[in-house]
């Protein structure tokens, strides 16, 4: 009786039943949260250092494992979701990231704090990508799962940039611990929610489970996302401690793919990559948080250490930009019906490089007008072309692969995030260092740690004082002012091939009511697999009529 109600509930939802909006709000609820964790910790980090006295490798990781972590096993449960139910990985991930949020609030060593944000990690990993691919089988029409991905996405963006906001208010009214704490009663609330209203999918998919192949991927995406922020925070590239991970990294991937390639019943289909849809979304998505990421990081440096306002305030300036994405997110379903995949992306990307090259004109004194339009072209963009890119590749995807299609996408993001963060980090590093030599009256050696950045900057101007600090201090604020422009420009460079590359994506959206008539059979690029084009046709069949089903119940 309980596995017929099962069946009958989880048919209902993918026939487009009245609680699939219930479900969408479940599922953005959880990823809120996973959102808001992976920057709430930013603020905190002197409240955290004072009370627990890390190291600086503990402090590192302290902030680091819970990104390394989620990223590293994305594409593991997702792909486990596949086999074992998307719904069971889920409501696993719930508990586990509720406990581990009590865990971190009241940590009392270091070692507590980073086992905590590891255990945080693996809960994380375990609900992004399933809340997407729960939302691929719950909606079945292309159109409706466009509006409830611009849902999806606009909330992924409000947990990011809330992050800072709340975390500064957490800390100015009580103790770091209660930005951990926040998540347990929400967990609590969902939870059971999740377990009711949930339906239960998988994958028809045979085989065993590519055990070996989960663990290769999670150590490839490991060593390269822990290269690349390495990176990003000034390693030296040639270090054994940064080149090492990456190399290890590409090479564990490498041999995943083969392995994939030769597996009858592969973990990953990566013949997906074949479709041009497919890879240009997820390339993308990578080029978007690329931009978002590394903008928002030296945004951040730029609005507190040469405007002089507090974290507070500083969230405060970047919530334009969070309103922008949400406004792009609602909109972005018709939007994208009226416009096209390609249009839609590429002129997100062109919108964006528009806000970059407008914030050129910042300077070292407050322009909070211009500022605020900035912010909202660039968080309209971006999000724009997000979720034109997150349609395509979700909608291309064999519903059998909807897990690891969507682990695919959220392992580009976190990718696309650490690179921004290295490759932006490094240029903006590149143009401050510049500035600082021949300066009358400051020792060569004081000049040299102000090279560092605008941070160390400033405390060696306070120790110098006088006339040699004040020069040294404006020679910094005008340093960093010029790199900010060049890393712009740079940024702005790269958005504008991401508006190229998108002319690969389709040119309209075709609707799933008659897939067989109003979607052309795509054309096929050289080289690419007889069967992908049909695969990925079919992949837009609603599963009662396309080879792509879900398997309402398995025994």
């Amino acid at each position: 009786m309980a596995g017929t109600t099962g069946a009958v509930a989880r048919l209902r939802a993918a026939d487009g039943g009245a609680d699939r909006w219930v479900v969408l709000l479940v599922l953005c609820v959880s990823l809120l949260l996973v959102a808001v964790d992976a920057t709430v910790l930013h603020v905190a980090v002197p409240a955290v250092t004072e009370d627990l006295r890390p190291t600086g490798v503990e402090l590192l990781w302290i902030v680091d494992a819970y990104p390394l972590v989620c990223a590293a096993l994305l594409i593991l449960f997702g792909t486990l979701g596949d086999r074992v139910g998307r719904r069971r990985v889920l409501l696993i991930g719930y508990g586990i990231f509720g406990a581990a949020s009590a865990l971190a609030a009241y940590a009392d060593t270091p070692a507590m704090l980073i086992g905590a944000r590891v255990l945080l990690g693996v809960g994380g990993a375990m609900i992004m990508p399933a809340t997407l691919s729960v939302l691929r089988s719950v909606f079945p029409d292309r159109r409706e799962r466009a509006t409830a991905i611009g849902i999806w996405t606009a909330v992924a963006a409000v947990g990011a940039a809330t992050g800072p906001v709340l975390g500064g208010f957490l800390i100015e009214h009580f103790w770091w611990g209660s930005v951990f704490l926040i998540n347990i009663p929400l967990m609590a609330l969902i939870l059971p929610l999740g377990a009711r209203l949930l339906p239960e999918s998988r994958g028809d998919l045979e085989g065993p489970w590519d055990v070996l192949g989960a663990l290769m991927a999670a150590g490839g995406v490991l060593g390269m996302v822990l290269g690349v922020k390495r990176l990003g925070v000034g390693h030296d590239p040639f270090d054994p401690a940064t080149v090492l991970p990456l190399l290890a990294g590409a090479a564990l991937l490498v041999f995943f793919t083969r392995r994939q390639r030769r597996l009858r019943h592969p973990l990953i289909d990566v013949r997906m990559f074949a479709a041009p849809a497919f890879s240009t979304s997820v390339g993308c998505i990578v080029l978007c948080m690329l931009a978002l990421v590394g903008l928002e990081l030296i945004a951040v440096q730029y609005l507190q250490l040469v405007l002089g306002l507090s974290p507070l305030e500083t969230g405060l300036r970047l919530l334009p930009l969070t309103f922008a994405a949400m406004a792009a997110g609602a909109t972005g379903s018709y939007t994208l019906r009226r416009i096209g995949p390609r249009l839609m992306a590429g002129g997100g990307f062109v919108l964006t490089a528009g806000a970059v090259l407008l914030l050129t004109l910042m300077g070292e004194h407050d322009r909070p007008l211009l500022l605020t339009a900035g912010f909202v072209l660039l968080g309209f963009g971006l999000q724009t072309t997000l979720f034109a890119a997150y349609e395509s590749m979700l909608s291309e995807a064999p519903q059998d692969h909807a897990g690891g299609a969507a682990a695919i996408g959220e392992t580009s993001y976190q990718l696309g995030a650490g690179m921004g963060i290295a490759l932006l980090g490094s240029v903006m590093n590149a143009a401050y260092a510049t500035g600082f030599g021949g300066l009358p009256g400051v020792p060569r050696a004081a000049a040299d740690d102000a090279a560092h950045s605008l941070g160390e900057a400033q405390q060696v101007a306070d120790r110098l004082g006088g006339a040699a600090g004040e020069l040294l201090r404006s020679t910094a604020r005008d340093s960093f002012v010029r790199g900010l422009h060049v890393t712009l420009l740079v940024s702005a460079a790269l958005l504008l091939i991401g508006a190229l590359a998108a002319l690969r994506l389709p040119r309209t959206m075709c609707s799933e009511e008659s897939a067989e008539t109003a979607c052309p059979e795509p054309d096929r690029e050289p080289g690419e697999h007889p069967t992908t084009a049909h695969r990925t046709r079919a992949a837009s069949v609603p599963p009662s009529r396309g080879p792509g089903r879900e398997v309402a119940h398995r025994s």
